[in-house]
């Protein structure tokens, strides 16, 4: 091998967002993930969620968007309005 030109392989710290920590070896001296084998949905068998919830509501709002549900009720009542006024 070449000298010089590979990097450093160091004892690296690996911290879940769970808390757990473990050491292993990396060119970096800290490594940080949100999900490690203790707190894995796939190896607990429970299940997490990640911080993904809101984003079609964030979404929605940002673009002033009505839900699905919301829009055919509205749509709805416009149409019994309608309706009664045609009738007077």
């Amino acid at each position: 091998m070449k000298e010089k030109i590979h990097p450093t392989y160091v004892e690296a710290t690996v911290t879940c967002g769970c808390g757990e920590t473990f050491v292993t070896r990396s060119t970096t001296d800290k490594i940080v993930v949100e999900v490690c084998g203790k707190c894995h949905p796939f190896y607990t068998g429970k299940q997490k969620f990640v911080d993904s919830a809101g984003r079609i509501e964030k979404f929605q709002r940002k673009y002033n968007w009505k839900s699905p549900g919301s829009a055919n009720k509205t749509s709805d009542q416009n149409d019994e309005k309608a309706q009664t006024e045609d009738k007077k």
